[in-house]
């Protein structure tokens, strides 16, 4: 990023609080490399690369980055530079593996390292150690899943610039065109409507909604046909959106008209079930049960939500057998989806937030079966 979308209180806040949960956790610190844990963080994105870059946050003392000299000045653009972290830089030649030792203060016993750190690094880091590095997962996850204000109003620009690319849908989808020429239109909308780019573009018609995970293909969409179209991106400060509407081309069948109905009953119903307390596990159950209920039980291939944030993907799982309780802050999906190989599928995917006594909708379009063309 250019320039930061938050200022440096808010991420000096984040470190904060990673520091006093590697502390609760045990650890002695954690490592941190290039992924959506450090762009949380301290606003710095990138890739891991065979050069390390890791943020070492100790559990008693001030956090330090070991980055490449040549990174130093897009370093030293993120939080890193008004929050005045220590730097150690290094050159090819360094070991920078073992430059992670002396930004750990003492002995360290307990070592986390963040998921998206490759054993390329890993492995050494633990031989310079001398100790048997562990997934920091449990630590990062919890200042992620917890939602602060600044990150909702993002979450919230991201919620209204995706509904207004799904009004847009409604002019785009008509029987002769196909899918791919649908999604190189609400490829464009998306950046138009405010995003930074297109992260994913699902348009599934007749069949291919069927596929959960079907993208676009050459098909050329019928009248009569049920389209799924998934969508999302990036807003410029980082925060995803994610929203799926289920559209049909001309006049539905009676039948599949009302199957969707029930479908969106089941995403209703668990959006209504959202509160404090509940678990993520009670969440997937509110929708399963309506759809069981009605002999849709099978038809339901995958969990019902994941949370969202600098990640499309990320923690909490709304999913059978997660007993987490939710908690104020929190934000994932709710999309439960009903699928019939090869002849049609449905998905209906709103983004929430849990709020001190419920949820807020960040998604207000349309939730039925949505007339187009």
């Amino acid at each position: 990023m250019s320039t930061l979308p938050f200022s440096p209180d808010v991420y000096a806040a984040r470190l904060d609080r990673a520091r006093t949960l590697t502390r609760q956790a045990g650890l002695d610190a954690v490592v941190v490399g290039p992924g959506p844990d450090l762009v949380y963080l301290v606003g710095l994105e990138g890739d891991t690369i065979e050069r390390l870059t890791a943020l070492v946050i100790p559990a008693e003392g001030d956090p330090t980055i070991i980055v490449p000299r040549m990174e130093l000045a897009k370093v030293r653009g993120t939080a890193v530079g008004p929050l005045d972290i220590g730097v150690i830089d290094w050159v090819d030649g360094d070991d920078p593996h073992l430059l992670v030792m002396f930004a750990i203060p003492g002995d360290p016993v307990r070592v986390g390292v963040s998921d998206a750190l490759p054993a390329l690094h890993v492995v050494p880091i633990g031989e310079r150690l001398g100790v048997q590095l562990e997934l920091a997962t449990p630590v990062l996850r919890e200042g992620r899943m917890i939602k602060d204000a600044e990150e909702i109003t993002e979450l919230r620009r991201a919620g209204a610039a995706i509904d207004a690319v799904h009004r847009r849908v409604l002019g785009m989808l008509r029987a002769g065109r196909t899918e791919r020429e649908v999604a190189e239109d609400i490829a464009a909308a998306i950046v138009e409507e405010g995003h930074e780019r297109a992260d994913f573009v699902i348009v599934g018609s007749g069949p291919n909604g069927a596929d959960p995970h079907h993208e676009v293909s050459d098909r050329v969409i019928g009248d009569g046909d049920i389209v799924v179209v998934d969508i999302g991106g990036p807003v410029p400060s980082g925060y995803n959106s994610d929203s799926t509407r289920t559209y049909v081309v001309g006049t539905p069948d009676p039948e599949v008209a009302r199957q969707i109905a029930i479908l969106e009953r089941a995403q209703q119903a668990a959006v209504d079930a959202v509160r404090p307390g509940v678990t993520a596990s009670q969440i997937d159950a509110a929708a399963r049960d309506v759809l069981a209920a009605e002999g849709l039980a099978d038809a339901f291939l995958h969990r019902t939500g994941h949370g969202i944030g600098v990640s499309v993907h990320e923690e909490p799982y709304i999913a059978p057998g997660n007993d987490l309780p939710l908690r104020e802050g929190m934000a994932f999906s709710i999309e439960p989806g009903i699928y019939f190989g090869g002849k049609w599928g449905a998905r209906i995917e709103d983004i929430v937030v849990v709020t001190a006594d419920g949820c807020e909708r960040l998604n207000v379009t349309p939730h039925g079966l949505t007339p187009a063309g």
